[in-house]
């Protein structure tokens, strides 16, 4: 249900709220990063990725160049969901072509290698940068703090890295679920005091990102997918009644709805998959978001222009926040991002 929010005037923090806006507020996932040249001149100088999350003047820089290149409503922390298992202890690293690699936590002796005593320590750096984009932002523009849920992170944190069939995570929760729930409660917990610090460094919103939950069944589903979200909902609501929380359940299908009306989140993220008539219905529970899919965007085109103008017209008379249903590709022509940008700003112009 929706909560009551006290008026807002920005607008990408009104649609969060619940309320239907004159324009339409956008802003896309992975909008800083790899595609823009600016990003890249950067990146040559800074080392190790996970040092460019952890250098806040740089993390700042970049969170900033989209908003500057393309004016959007919302700017989106840049740092990787990844930060709460390198906070708990957790050994990290991003290697070019592989992506993150970690020591995998497979069993209680793995477990008791974590802890979250320190962490805040470790995460100061991502709190520095929220400070420092809040502070330079346009007047208009939210800012937006980001984790990961816990069955996605745990799913990197036990796997080692990127899975294709996720069997050593899906493995322990089944052989071991009591060891695995402790994996669960440590991340929520974790996840909760992140996602608070971020809010009270200035992240206006927060978003949580539950990339690969599309793999459980429904059991599984209710325990690691539901559950968990709706913990740190629930604790962040009551901590920052005054805080919209966005959850992005990718790969929910038809578990959108029950997502929707148990976890409780004022903004719900949308995959490229979900048809418009369900997003439509699901604008009936909270506030919706996205789901233009990537792809289109990298394309370009009438093929793009056709897809943004049917989600502009079927999603915009309710509270909707325009953005992709996954996050800008590499590839992506920074163009197209300006065609986007002007097709969306134009809408309801007449």
């Amino acid at each position: 249900m929706t909560r009551n929010f006290p008026n807002q005037s920005k607008p990408l923090l009104a649609a969060l709220c619940g309320q239907t806006t004159a324009t339409i507020p956008f802003w896309l996932m992975r909008q800083a990063g790899r595609y823009l040249p600016e990003y890249r001149e950067l990146r040559k100088s800074a080392g190790s990725f996970l040092n460019l999350c952890l250098a806040p003047d740089q993390a700042a820089r970049i969170t900033l160049q989209p908003i500057e290149r393309y004016g959007m409503d919302g700017a989106i922390l840049f740092s990787d969901i990844l930060i709460v298992p390198y906070g708990l202890g957790q050994s990290l690293a991003f290697k070019e072509g592989e992506g993150p690699v970690l020591e995998p936590i497979r069993d209680a002796a793995g477990l008791a290698r974590l802890s979250a005593a320190g962490f805040h320590d470790r995460a100061a750096p991502v709190y520095e940068t929220v400070r420092l984009v809040k502070a330079a932002l346009p007047p208009g523009v939210t800012m937006l703090g980001f984790a990961g849920s816990p069955w996605t992170v745990a799913s990197y944190m036990v796997e080692g890295g990127t899975s294709r069939d996720f069997d050593a995570v899906k493995r322990f929760a089944f052989t071991d679920p009591t060891g695995f729930q402790k994996l669960i409660d440590l991340v929520v917990d974790t996840t909760i005091t992140y996602l608070a610090a971020q809010i009270d460094a200035g992240a206006e919103a927060v978003q949580l990102f539950d990339s690969w939950c599309g793999v459980l069944a429904e059991t599984e589903f209710d325990r690691w997918v539901i559950a968990p979200n709706k913990a740190i909902v629930t604790a962040l609501n009551q901590r920052f009644p005054h805080i919209p929380v966005i959850a992005f359940p990718r790969g929910a299908g038809l578990n959108y709805e029950r997502f929707a009306k148990t976890v409780g989140p004022d903004a719900l993220g949308l995959d490229t998959m979900v048809p418009l008539e369900a997003a439509s219905k699901l604008q009936q529970i909270c506030a919706v978001q996205g789901n233009l899919d990537p792809l289109a965007l990298l394309a370009g085109g009438e093929a793009m222009d056709s897809a943004v103008r049917r989600l502009l017209d079927g999603l915009g008379q309710a509270p909707y926040v325009f953005n992709l249903g996954h996050g800008v590709m590499q590839e992506t022509p920074p163009e197209h991002v300006a065609r986007l940008t002007k097709l969306v700003r134009e809408h309801g112009q007449g």
